[in-house]
């Protein structure tokens, strides 16, 4: 896979592409959990525009899953969710600059990694039919856009006319707008552990168990498929050390303003090319946008940013996801990789990305031992 010449609508396009990973849990720990709009949205943004500066590739920002779930569920306190950021960026941090993630992208097969990507790509889509099953008229013009415009009028947006297609439908269906914001400069608040025991349970409940699968699939898995989307030079810039640094740093200095710990993820990067995007512009433009929510709109962003119907950020998930999956080099691979690949795919899909990872791991790693077994016997 290489990327075709960037153009201005295509890194609009791709800018929203990964909206339907991005606005749940955002909106979720905005709403449901009180958490600071201002504070969420900052850290997006700011983290979103240092991307697109430094990669100046389409790298996505995500909240990280396991910690934004908690969030969601009333399991971590504001104070514990900024210590599970500076935890969490400060490991990754230490990680990455003692060579321990360098090692493991040399010594992880590419099997299991394949398997990985098989496996996120299946759990996309079948997020994305969940979400498009609780509004299947918004997926369904959706889908229609997202699918028909690229063919009918190569060049233009396709994801912010599906999206507005799809709140044009739900206005029709007796939606209401949200009311006209009224903009009002804000600085988000400074947000620490308060003691001992936050920064404990920010540590253990929060970072420790969010780390494999931030190493799995927000830094292994991106650069692995950088390599294959982009030339040598281009995915040089998102090498597993760049993103490591950079993951450790964001939430390191973030996360005391109220940020959600946040990360790369393997399928943003593949929903953003996907729909159009070809270099750092695309989260650039997104980070933009957030920033001015969070700075000037914080008290209406969660409103504003609801009016986007559910079933049509499953269309994205659903398309996003299945390209994931159905990779080149996964229907490429070997007949004797595909136990690996089977294992790896299976315990991403039913438990997480990091056991995955592990599953494929192990695979391979047994019949490597098999192979070898009858050469020692034939040796001796």
């Amino acid at each position: 896979m290489r990327p075709q010449r960037s153009t201005a609508m295509g890194e609009v396009g791709g800018a929203f592409g990964d909206l339907g990973t991005l606005l749940p849990i955002l909106l979720g720990a905005i709403a449901v959990a009180g958490m600071s709009a201002g504070g969420v949205l900052v850290g997006f943004g700011a983290f979103l525009l240092a991307t697109g500066l430094i990669y100046r590739l389409p790298m996505p920002v995500q909240p990280m899953k396991a910690v934004g779930a908690l969030v969601i569920a009333g399991g971590l306190a504001p104070g514990e969710v900024a210590a599970a950021g500076i935890a969490g960026g400060l490991i990754l941090l230490a990680l990455t600059l003692s060579g321990a993630i360098a090692w493991a992208a040399r010594v992880v097969p590419r099997s299991a990694v394949l398997g990985l990507q098989l496996g996120v790509g299946a759990t996309m889509a079948w997020i994305g039919l969940g979400l498009a099953w609780t509004g299947p008229l918004a997926a369904g013009i959706a889908l229609l856009l997202l699918l028909g415009l690229p063919r009918l009028v190569p060049g233009l947006p396709a994801v912010p006319l599906a999206l507005l297609g799809a709140i044009a439908l739900d206005l029709a269906a007796g939606g209401a707008l949200p009311p006209l914001p009224v903009p009002s400069f804000a600085l988000p608040e400074i947000v620490l552990p308060g003691g001992f025991e936050e920064a404990w349970r920010g540590l253990v409940v929060g970072a420790l168990p969010q780390l494999p699968l931030t190493l799995a699939n927000a830094v292994l898995l991106p650069a692995l498929l950088a390599r294959e989307m982009f030339p040598p030079a281009e995915a040089a810039r998102a090498a597993e050390r760049r993103i490591g640094v950079v993951t450790g740093t964001a939430n390191t200095l973030l996360a005391p303003l109220g940020a959600l710990p946040m990360c790369h993820g393997a399928g943003g990067l593949v929903a953003q090319y996907h729909f159009g995007a070809r270099t750092g512009w695309a989260p650039a433009l997104l980070g933009l946008t957030l920033l001015a929510l969070g700075l000037f709109f914080a008290a209406d962003a969660a409103r504003l940013l609801g009016a986007i119907p559910a079933g049509a950020l499953g269309a994205l998930l659903i398309l996003a996801g299945s390209d994931l999956a159905m990779s080149r080099k996964l229907m490429e691979a070997r007949a004797e990789c595909r136990p690996a690949i089977a294992a790896a795919a299976l315990t991403a899909f039913v438990l997480n990305p990091a056991l995955g990872l592990a599953a494929g791991w192990l695979v391979e790693g047994a019949r490597t031992l098999l192979r070898l077994e009858p050469r020692r016997a034939n040796d001796s």
